[in-house]
């Protein structure tokens, strides 16, 4: 996708010193700052602080610090603990177990001596097969999309979609999964507008994917989160679109927290609730969501203080409660698979339901 007009990935591979690059997240929207990764060690900060962060680019830049661990020690013990420290960075997106299986099966049965490499190919391939799987998606959601508009008053109108969090490009390599299929329409020609939900405590649709959105060219409007009902009670909008970290094998969907209500609104009113994703992303060990998917704890801070930029243009944080308040943030929440219209793959769309996942799993 494109920064200022140059095309660009949210992971950029240095193949001459192999290392990769990032856009460094936490100083979006006001400055885009790139931070080189050349450690596991760094890779593993840079997934638990939210330098990167969204499922795919999660497991792709986990994939890299395994290589970066074995490129220093190939033994069968530091791999073990590299893999251990990544995994435990973040419990709730599936990829990042998936990426790391998919490095160490690769490297295990190989000599120490060529481990390093394989991963690094390894790497690699993750990465160009997420830009591949991830536009897939978007050509399956903008089918979709056509179908919603060719059943307006007036054809030729306004798509309205509504999104929450981030799932664009800087959820991803390329493309993003519940954004791709807008940025196809957009480019396709097609007259779209998303609403653009905050997503507090952190605040990922305000901050990176209204400026996705902006970057590409794609019209929007951002929306506090308790505005998403009131939009869909008046018919103001079309279509939901949202990513996932997590989905079980009968359907209910891990995603950023809030992302439960905007499914109960848009089944209040007929609206259509889509849930895009890679195959990768679909946990097939577990069956319910509520019960079976870790939901990630966060710091209270997140959500007792704010951050924000100056008029001097420095970056600072404020407290916005009184001080001592004691803050719940859980990161994510379970929305059951009942509430999903449709779960949108790289290998087109599917009831979010365990016959017709299973259907799915049989294509892959």
């Amino acid at each position: 996708m494109k920064i200022q007009g140059q095309p660009h990935r949210s992971i950029e591979a240095d193949l001459t010193h192999r290392t990769a690059r990032i856009v460094d997240q936490t100083f979006l929207p006001h400055r885009v700052e790139w931070r080189t990764l050349q450690t596991m060690e760094e890779a593993a900060e840079a997934i638990q602080v939210m330098r990167v962060r969204g499922a795919p680019l999660i497991g792709a830049t986990a994939a890299y610090g395994l290589f970066f661990a074995l490129r220093d020690d190939a033994s069968d013990a530091n791999l073990q603990r590299a893999y251990d420290t990544l995994y435990a960075t973040r419990p709730t997106a599936i990829n990042l177990r998936w990426a790391l299986d998919r490095v160490r099966r690769m490297v295990e049965p190989l000599a120490e001596s060529a481990r390093a490499d394989a991963a690094w190919e390894e790497a690699l391939t993750i990465c160009e097969e997420d830009v591949k799987t991830n536009h897939a998606i978007g050509h399956h959601g903008l089918e979709l999309f056509r179908e919603i508009l060719a059943k307006k008053a007036d054809p030729s109108s306004t798509l309205n979609v509504m999104t929450h969090c981030n799932a664009g490009w800087l959820a991803c390599v390329d493309w993003g999964t519940a954004i791709s299929p807008i940025y196809q329409a957009h480019d396709a020609g097609m007259k779209v507008h998303v609403w653009v939900s905050e997503t507090r405590p952190r605040g990922q649709g305000a901050s990176l994917t209204a400026w996705e959105l902006r970057e590409h060219g794609v019209p929007h409007t951002l929306i506090v989160d308790n505005e998403a009902g009131h939009l869909l009670q008046r018919g103001l909008v079309d279509v939901c679109i949202v990513g996932t970290d997590r989905v079980t094998a009968h359907g209910d969907v891990a995603n950023k927290i809030g992302t439960y209500l905007k499914a109960l609104a848009a089944h209040a009113h007929e609206v259509p609730f889509y849930v895009a994703l890679p195959v990768s992303t679909i946990d097939w060990t577990i069956q319910d969501g509520i019960r079976d998917i870790p939901i990630e704890q966060r710091s209270g801070r997140e959500v007792t203080h704010m951050p924000g930029l100056t008029e001097e243009g420095i970056r600072q944080e404020v407290l916005i409660t009184p001080a001592g308040t004691q803050a719940r943030n859980d990161g994510f929440d379970v929305t059951p698979g009942r509430l999903v219209t449709k779960l949108v793959t790289e290998h087109g769309a599917f009831d979010a339901n365990a016959e017709a996942l299973q259907k799915l799993s049989g294509m892959i």
